[in-house]
């Protein structure tokens, strides 16, 4: 596939990770469809064993098939090194089960809109008028995890598993070259803010995914929450690539 850098930078790509999703695609990629109807849409389907990427490409959408499941974060760094190869400068970040609902995209970009600095926009279910449903075991590991990563990033964190995002600008190049495999949302987070961007939340209104079923059970959430937490200790030691550091402006 061929591209025009000077074309695809003012343009919005959407990045759709995708693991067995086939029931849920069709009427998400209708709903980003008029959501967003000038994006361009990269569904990764993670080594899915339905038809999730036959699914995706009678949609019209830009599909890249990968020969075996790499795990969310695998998938989404695949995702962002395409479209960052194609030239785009702002991707939105959005699952294949349909929680994130497309018409959100908006206040995430306007929300970039709103602040010139800022790199990352993460759709928050537990700010201002949103309702997320969700059991106590979860919100509490959820909340353990955000006490956490408040403090670890010197900003408020309110959602630090949402998988719905907007970057842009050099965080782009940068996630396209090293993102977290095991926990990718929280860890990003951590990685990002000692790389020296900076990130806003704003909310989103999520719902139920719409087919099958989370792979994290009721009690697993408070498992998962304690390996986040003693992984993202385990990141503060870890040396990070300077290479990928916030380009600081130049003294006029």
């Amino acid at each position: 596939m061929t591209s025009n850098p000077l074309i695809n930078s003012n343009r919005l790509a959407i990045v759709i990770p995708a693991y067995n999703e086939a029931a849920s695609l069709p009427a998400l990629l209708a709903e980003v469809a008029a959501a967003e109807p000038e994006a361009f849409v990269v569904v990764v389907s993670d080594g899915s064993t339905d038809d999730t990427a036959q699914v995706a490409r009678k949609t019209g959408a830009a599909v890249l098939d990968l020969p075996c499941n790499l795990g969310v974060g695998g998938a989404v760094q695949a995702g962002l090194r395409f479209v960052w190869s194609l030239g785009f400068a702002q991707v939105v970040r959005i699952d294949g089960d349909g929680q994130h609902p497309p018409a959100g995209i908006a206040r995430l970009r306007a929300a970039a809109a709103a602040d010139s600095g800022v790199d990352l926009v993460v759709g928050s279910r537990f700010l201002g008028e949103s309702e997320y449903g969700s059991t106590a075991a979860r919100r509490l590991g959820i909340l353990g995890l955000s006490v956490m990563l408040s403090l670890i990033c010197r900003a408020r964190i309110t959602d630090p598993t949402s998988g719905m995002w907007l970057l842009q600008g050099p965080l782009l190049k940068y996630f396209a070259h090293e993102f977290p495999a095991e926990y990718p949302e929280p860890e990003a987070l951590a990685l990002l803010r000692r790389q020296g961007y900076r990130f806003v939340e704003t909310p989103v209104a999520f719902r139920a995914r719409q087919h099958g079923e989370s792979t994290i059970g009721r009690w697993g959430a408070l498992y998962f929450a304690l390996k986040v937490g003693l992984a993202l200790v385990m990141d503060r030691v870890r040396p990070i690539n300077r290479r990928f550091a916030k380009p600081q402006p130049k003294d006029s």
